[in-house]
């Protein structure tokens, strides 16, 4: 599925401005032939202002009542996947706003509701996306377990996954844990001191895991903030097999804390979501939550920022 940079989606909206009426006539004919974008008022000249409007307006053209969309990915999906980039080009309250009530207004039909809330959950949710993105996905539920189209059965899910997503968010203190060394030695997530502390919850020898790793040994920025002791990197396994966990000891640096979580605390008790492993977060002196479950990129651009 490609994604339209932003600046192109604002370009196709502008050359829709002249025939927007055609293109209407064209999909009360048959609605599944294209995506009609918006045209944004030629007064608005900011990049800021067209994106606003976009996010706002990108389902103007679309009956969410009409079920064939459900049968045309090239059309439906290839739009929300481009609704999704466009969201992080507005402010998240802005997005947050906007995808709430788009999730509202699918509520036309059962089926396309079913269709839209199922694709949130492929490009928002799922752990393969690239797109992963639990404050986008956060609006998506509450939207879901108010709704008058979804059972108290259909509403289980989504409120299990509220519930877990409110945990560790972005804003939030982490929640401590105590981790256990290979040496027997104990510690508290809260009893590191530095400025920034950089959780990686991992298994060791899953390639992702060994990926993230690589990256962030590679980065200068991360060794140079170890270095001058402004990061403490906290390697944690969750898991039980711990001979698995003691053969991979020598891929992590030596500057690096890693430890196991002996108790599985964090696994029985849900106290971080392991949906997606690795999981990376990035914590604050207080240990509040900066960046949940990023990539390394992310972490090493946001401390080349706020070193």
């Amino acid at each position: 599925m490609k994604y339209l940079s932003l600046a192109l989606l604002i370009c196709l909206c502008s050359c829709n401005s002249g025939n927007a009426s055609q293109r209407e006539n064209s999909t009360s004919q048959d609605t599944i032939k294209h995506f009609t974008l918006p045209a944004i008022p030629p007064m608005m000249t900011q990049p800021e202002q067209r994106a606003d409007f976009l996010v706002k307006h990108y389902w103007d053209h679309v009956n969410f009542a009409d079920t064939n969309y459900i049968h045309h990915p090239e059309v439906m999906e290839q739009a929300w996947a481009d609704y999704c980039n466009i969201l992080n080009h507005v402010p998240l309250k802005t997005a947050q706003e906007a995808i709430k009530a788009t999730i509202v207004r699918a509520e036309a039909h059962k089926k396309i509701y079913t269709h839209v809330t199922a694709l949130a959950d492929k490009y928002l949710y799922d752990p393969n996306s690239p797109m992963r993105n639990e404050e986008f996905y956060i609006p998506v539920l509450e939207a879901m377990v108010a709704s008058a189209v979804l059972d108290d059965t259909e509403k289980i899910r989504p409120q299990a996954r509220w519930k877990l997503a409110q945990k560790n968010r972005r804003g939030s203190k982490a929640l401590d844990f105590t981790y256990t060394l290979a040496s027997g030695a104990q510690g508290t997530l809260y009893q590191l001191q530095a400025p920034y502390t950089l959780l990686f919850i991992n298994n060791p020898g899953c390639e992702a895991c060994g990926e993230a790793i690589a990256a962030l040994k590679g980065s200068p920025t991360i060794s140079k903030l170890i270095a001058e002791k402004k990061l403490s990197v906290l390697a944690l396994y969750p898991d039980e097999e711990l001979e698995e966990w003691q053969k991979h000891q020598n891929e992590f640096p030596d500057q690096w804390i890693n430890g196991y979580d002996k108790k599985l605390t964090i696994k029985t008790e849900s106290r971080y979501d392991l949906r997606a492993i690795p999981t990376l977060y990035l914590l604050d002196k207080d240990k509040v939550v900066l960046l949940k479950d990023a990539p390394a990129v992310a972490i090493e651009e946001y401390l080349n920022i706020h070193p």
